[in-house]
């Protein structure tokens, strides 16, 4: 049982709403979220209109149903892009419409499903929705990803448990790394918190590092280049009409992009990563001027080969992220099985697209005048974990000064 559910639960939907998306009067503001999510979405939605929302639009999806259309679908549906699921992406980038996605389907949703559906539907579904995502990425409007526990994510959480026993613990587990205790004041806690990781995304960018070495003891030896004039972003960002708001509820991390070509060594991920609902475990990536060159997994190797082959730039890193081992998330020792949670308890990086956001005047260029300064393009972006805790990460200034940036998995300074 959940002490307090009822005054916690509405203190995470203001929580979403008022900083993650930070709705503002007259906006359109768009839902999504699997059908189990229903007790907080319409909070949510509640919540929207009392800041002043003009319409709320609410997507519901279904991992079963999710499911059943890849093992039994027509062929051609994975290949062809629906008229009006990009009409509707079309018209939300138009009017600009703030973004909340609601994650908690099961880990291993499709567990079984041939991986060459799964490639064919990612490629499909990137190319349609690419100038919305590419939108939402630069930071032309808010959006924010949340989460709500359904029973068949909680038991793999919680393996012991079942049915109600493991969706509260769930529940508590993600309520405490939200910082939400029910007494109303989640808010101010949170802007409070936002404030602190700017602090230290400040002192990295003053540092103006030329390159960061990764070294670990599962064999991670990995050295990133970064662009001339990154920048590190950590919890709150900025839309260019200037709303602030919160992309990842809860955050831990400070992140920029590396140099699309710059990143050589190898690199071991330090927990599993959830890819498209199958479950990817003990891997390395090898990397060659920047280009994933091998990968190795002992469990789901071939969807993660499928998914760095959606096309040229899903090869290459998007994403370097920071986040210190002993961050509250990771301090749960609970594993979540969830790219959202997991990400905010370890560094990591990413392949696929970079944000443009991370690069000065990034935002204002074209795919090509981004790829010229070292931003990756890329319709696929995929967290993965690699912190440990002796992580050491060395940075190299541009006047060739040695910093240590991570001294046994945190930040050293």
């Amino acid at each position: 049982m959940v002490k307090d559910f009822e005054a916690k639960l509405n203190e995470y939907a203001h929580l979403l709403v008022e900083v993650g998306m930070n709705v503002q009067p007259g906006q359109t503001p768009r839902i999504s979220a699997p059908v189990d999510a229903a007790p907080l979405v319409r909070l949510c939605v509640a919540a929207c209109y009392d800041r002043g929302a003009r319409e709320v639009l609410v997507d519901w999806t279904d991992g079963f149903v999710s499911r059943q259309w890849y093992l039994h679908g027509d062929e051609e549906t994975f290949s062809k892009a629906p008229p009006h699921q990009k009409a509707k992406l079309d018209w939300m980038l138009e009017i600009e419409a703030p973004s909340l996605s609601i994650t908690g389907s099961d880990p291993e949703m499709m567990k079984g499903v041939d991986p060459n559906r799964i490639q064919a539907w990612q490629r499909t579904a990137g190319e349609f929705s690419r100038p919305y995502f590419d939108a939402m990425t630069a930071n032309q409007f808010q959006w924010i990803v949340g989460a709500y526990p359904t029973q068949a994510w909680a038991e793999k959480v919680f393996p012991d448990q079942r049915g109600e026993a493991a969706v509260d613990a769930l529940w508590n587990a993600i309520f405490a790394v939200c910082r939400i205790t029910g007494d109303g004041e989640g808010v101010k806690r949170w802007n409070a918190h936002v404030e602190n990781v700017k602090r230290r995304a400040k002192l990295l960018n003053d540092y103006k590092f030329k390159t960061l070495h990764y070294v670990n003891g599962m064999g991670t030896d990995l050295t990133i280049r970064l662009p001339e004039n990154h920048i590190w972003i950590g919890a709150g960002e900025t839309t260019s009409t200037g709303v602030n708001f919160v992309a990842n509820m809860p955050t831990e991390e400070i992140f920029t992009a590396p140099c699309w070509d710059g990143v050589d060594g190898r690199v071991y991920a330090s927990m599993p990563l959830s890819l498209n609902g199958n479950l990817v475990k003990d891997f390395y990536m090898d990397f060659e001027k920047g280009k994933i060159a091998d990968v190795h997994a002992s469990e789901g190797e071939e969807y993660l080969r499928k998914s760095i082959a959606i096309d040229e730039g899903s090869s290459y890193l998007g994403e370097v992220a920071l986040v210190p081992y002993d961050s509250p998330i990771r301090n749960t020792g609970i594993l979540f099985y969830n790219t959202l949670f997991d990400e905010n308890a370890s560094c990591h990086l990413a392949f696929g697209s970079a944000y443009p956001t991370c690069v000065k005047g990034g935002q204002e260029l074209d795919a090509e005048g981004q790829k010229s300064i070292g931003l990756n393009q890329s319709i696929n972006h995929v967290d993965f974990m690699v912190g440990t805790a002796d992580l050491s990460i060395v940075g190299t200034t541009l006047d060739g000064t040695q910093i240590p940036v991570f001294r046994d998995g945190n930040f050293a300074f």
